[in-house]
């Protein structure tokens, strides 16, 4: 049997199988997607399907997409973890800028707190560690927020396992975000290190940002169609049998791709079949 929760620090429970909410935004993460109202659709069904952590990022819109969960969701129903993200800052769809100075993540932490209507977020996390930046001064100020009462828990996206042995000296973290997937498992080193130290790991681009979906190797079909499945539903099946860490948060702005995600958290893979796909790593 495979573990469907996961538990951060404090006691908090989510189902392991979340939603992503950039894809409620526009091409680039930049401006709304369609309608707005098909978006409030979607992230109130996820909840309905029995979703309990909805990730977002305050650069998604930029803005938007944490307004959009406020919309759809508040007053939060009970056991409903809402984990965003500061420390970029964005100028365009393309146009990406790190910003860690410690007022600069105080202010953006303020402005999603707002967004998403809340006097405390459950789970911030700090989209990129500021190379300019000493990384004690980063997470200084998400320990001065915390202690504030303003963050429930602090995360780390896109660090290395170096980084996360570091930042785990200097402070508790909860969770780690790292591109993760069924043909991308650079970020092992840093797994290995979330499940002894027991740390969530939020793998982004689970569904390899649509690679996985659109093509594949035959084995991965062959899995698929046992199963009665797709193969995205394999590729976040497997993510949920690999480790027990593992909380995947695939997005989407359609209701029935929704559905098809939340039903891969009832696909069952065999000992065989995981060690197929395992095996499915490109060279």
């Amino acid at each position: 049997m495979i573990s469907q929760t996961f538990t951060f620090g404090q006691g908090h429970t989510v189902r392991r199988l979340g939603f992503g909410t950039a894809q409620l935004t526009g091409p680039g993460y930049w401006g709304p997607r369609g309608e707005r109202a098909e978006a409030l659709t979607v992230l109130r069904r996820a909840v309905e399907r029995g979703v309990t952590l909805i990730d977002t990022a305050d650069n998604y819109g930029p803005g938007l997409a944490e307004e959009l969960v406020a919309q759809a969701l508040h007053p939060y129903p009970a056991g409903v973890v809402v984990a965003t993200k500061g420390g970029v800052v964005r100028t365009g769809d393309s146009a990406w800028h790190i910003a860690g100075r410690p007022e600069q993540l105080r202010a953006m932490c303020e402005a999603s707190l707002r967004r998403l209507r809340v006097e405390i977020i459950d789970l911030y996390q700090l989209h990129r560690l500021d190379p300019a930046v000493p990384m004690a001064e980063q997470l200084g100020a998400l320990d001065e927020l915390r202690r504030a009462g303003k963050i429930r828990h602090i995360g780390l996206d896109s660090v290395s396992a170096g980084q996360l042995e570091q930042a785990l000296r200097l402070t508790a973290i909860a969770s780690v975000q790292n591109r993760f997937n069924l043909l991308d498992r650079e970020s092992e080193p840093v797994l290995a290190l979330c499940e002894a130290r027991g740390l969530a790991f939020l793998p982004w681009f689970p569904l390899a940002n649509g690679a996985l979906t659109a093509g594949g190797a035959a084995v991965l079909d062959r899995i698929a169609g046992d199963h009665g499945a797709t193969r995205g539903q394999i590729a976040l099946a497997w993510l949920l049998h690999r480790s027990p860490a593992l909380c995947p948060t695939p997005g989407t702005g359609s209701p029935t791709h929704l559905e098809e995600n939340l039903d891969a958290g009832r696909v069952r893979l065999s000992e065989g079949e995981l060690a197929e796909l395992n095996d499915l790593v490109p060279s």
